[in-house]
């Protein structure tokens, strides 16, 4: 099934580049966004993105109008009706993505894909609130979405083969390059990922190298474009302990323990980019 029609729901950053890279395959989007004043956020963050490429040359002002064009924000789940694959990419908390599974189930046309773009949940537990399991999967993108290259297809025990090759055939479209994964917490990336960095807060915490030596030794020695703390930074405190949580849960190995600080952290809303203040300071 070719997907002409594609929604998203959530108003994160990852909303708008997801519906950047999409508009560009020339798929139409519909962002679902709870209030009108994050929706319009969302189309403000698109606007600023692709003002950015206007003014480096790689976009002209005709193409980028081109490209707003097929993005509308709503704020009604119900707009979502006739896409052809709606794409959740609200909080990493279960629970609420369970609940949204099962209101876009009884929205969505039956022959709607329902896919997540969770980093770590089981994407079994969303397909099961459904009554179409068999049409559900998960479709990671990475932050940015409009620069990073990678899509994870995740394919849960319900999901069928028609389900993931339409989801692998949208991520190519859509310039990607996507590679397919079992229904496991983590899936490839951050269950290789966030050991690391996890452990470089480990580190800090133990006083055996400062904030900024800990970031420039593993980009000068593993050659990273950031260091796990500016990394952390910019996923968002929260969101990595929610994610090493989860990892922790289903696998019991201690290098998925969310480290104390981590914590401690979260506890004080030092949640990195997002809230100003992380392990490093972004209120100047």
């Amino acid at each position: 099934m070719a997907v002409k029609r594609f929604g998203i729901v959530g108003s994160g950053i990852m909303g708008s580049g997801i519906a950047e890279v999409a508009a560009k395959a020339g798929i139409e989007v519909i962002l679902r966004s709870r209030s009108q004043t994050s929706a319009d956020a969302m189309v403000a963050g698109l606007e600023k993105s692709l003002a950015r490429q206007v003014d480096k040359g790689r976009l002209d002002a005709a193409e980028r109008d081109t490209l707003l064009g097929r993005v509308r924000a709503v704020t009604d789940l119900g707009e979502l009706a006739d896409c052809d694959l709606v794409l959740e990419s609200v909080v990493e908390d279960l629970a609420v993505k369970k609940h949204l599974f099962g209101e876009l189930d009884r929205i969505c046309a039956p022959g709607a894909i329902l896919a997540t773009n969770t980093s770590t949940l089981p994407v079994v537990e969303m397909a099961m609130e459904t009554g179409r399991p068999e049409q559900v999967c998960g479709i990671h993108f990475f932050n940015p979405a409009s620069a990073m290259p990678l899509v994870e297809v995740v394919r849960a025990i319900t999901t069928s083969d028609e389900t993931a090759t339409t989801a692998t055939a949208f991520a190519q479209a859509c310039g990607k390059n996507p590679v397919q994964v079992r229904d496991q917490a983590g899936f490839i990336v951050n269950a290789l990922l966030f050991p690391s960095l996890n452990n470089a807060v480990r580190l800090l915490d133990a006083g055996v190298a400062s904030r900024d030596d800990i970031d420039a030794a593993m980009k000068g020695g593993c050659n990273f474009p950031m260091g796990p703390l500016e990394l952390l930074d910019l996923v968002g405190l929260d969101t990595s302990l929610a994610i090493l949580e989860a990892l922790y849960a289903e696998f019991k190995d201690p290098n998925y323990a969310p480290a104390p600080l981590l914590k401690r952290m979260v506890s004080a809303e030092r949640l990195g980019r997002k809230s100003r203040l992380g392990f490093y300071d972004y209120r100047k």
